[in-house]
């Protein structure tokens, strides 16, 4: 398949050409039109892994990006359509959207604040309805819709309340805490000392990034049996202790859990979710989820923390 871009932005004309096959006749790999599925946040670790799980499963991907980058280049290098567009712009998202099997969608609160992240979200369904769009993917968060009073939970279910009101088929996934995250302390995981401000034998429910592509491919592929439902992400729930332990084992040098109280964290929004975590927890059923979906093939913390570490070793 040849990659393409197309530009949809208010200020760019539009330039669309479709990927073909060698022969010149647009046909996909079945021997029939094949409707590609266009990923939100696609050069991003959610959008990203979702890409990737399409791949695996052969199907067409749309890459929805804002900017040129690297990563960009590297998705149009795999085959994916590249469409460049901002999401909050609702004529050029729903362009975006026009001739699609599915979307995966996703908001972030992180770049600009709560309510942009309200405002990306009303825009994408607006563009979604507006696009006909068959079936959508959103990425929320786990316990999004249980009043927790946390920020970007409750922005998240904001988002939520507009798609359910909107005539999109929908599936809703909660990630929980991503594996990933502990990276952003690596640094001092090498030097021995892993901080999380929960008790240190706490459960801790964790998603794998490629779990949650993976997740998110299947139910594009076949959305009959979730559309309509809200479904929480785990792939493990390991301990601060635990954790601490896998990583030694993975590192090869020693490595020390410590805990610290989620009333110091400066963010009000962190600082609620960590208390959320610490008092409450998620719940999305693990147990359940390995035995409807075993095709994820869910990764134990062990799994991910282990060929991740190798690049990490002091």
């Amino acid at each position: 398949m040849v990659p393409c871009r197309i530009s949809v932005g208010r200020r760019h004309a539009e330039n669309i050409s479709r990927p073909t096959d060698d022969d010149g006749t647009g046909l996909g790999q079945t021997g029939g039109m094949s409707k590609p599925y266009a990923v939100v946040g696609s050069t991003g670790g959610q959008g990203g892994a979702v890409v990737d799980a399409l791949f695996e499963k052969g199907l067409p991907v749309r890459a929805l990006v804002r900017r040129r980058s690297a990563r960009s280049d590297a998705l149009e290098q795999r085959g994916a359509e590249i469409v460049w567009t901002d999401i909050t712009d609702r004529d050029a998202t729903a362009r975006a959207f026009e001739g699609c099997a599915g979307v995966f969608a996703m908001t972030t609160p992180f770049e600009d604040g709560p309510d942009a992240e309200v405002a990306q979200g009303t825009a994408l369904v607006d563009a979604m309805t507006s696009a006909a769009v068959p079936h959508v993917v959103f990425s929320s968060v786990a316990d999004a819709d249980k009043n927790t009073g946390i920020p970007h939970f409750e922005t998240k279910a904001r988002t939520e309340a507009v798609l359910r009101a909107s005539s999109v088929p929908f599936t809703i996934v909660g990630p929980t805490y991503f594996y990933d995250n502990l990276l952003g302390g690596i640094d001092d995981i090498r030097r021995g000392r892993l901080d999380l401000p929960i008790p240190l034998d706490t459960p801790l429910q964790q998603l794998s990034r490629r779990d949650l592509g993976r997740f998110v491919a299947l139910v594009l592929a076949d959305p009959t049996p979730f559309v309509g439902r809200r479904i929480d992400l785990a792939s493990d729930d390991p301990t601060p202790r635990r954790m601490a332990e896998q990583l030694a084992a993975a590192l090869g040098t020693p490595v020390t859990a410590h805990s610290y109280s989620a009333d110091s964290i400066s963010s009000q929004d962190m600082a609620a979710m960590f208390g959320f975590l610490t008092s409450t927890g998620y719940d999305a059923d693990i147990t359940q989820l390995r035995s409807d979906y075993p095709e994820v093939g869910w990764q134990s913390f062990s799994e991910w923390v282990f060929p991740e570490a190798q690049q990490h070793r002091p």
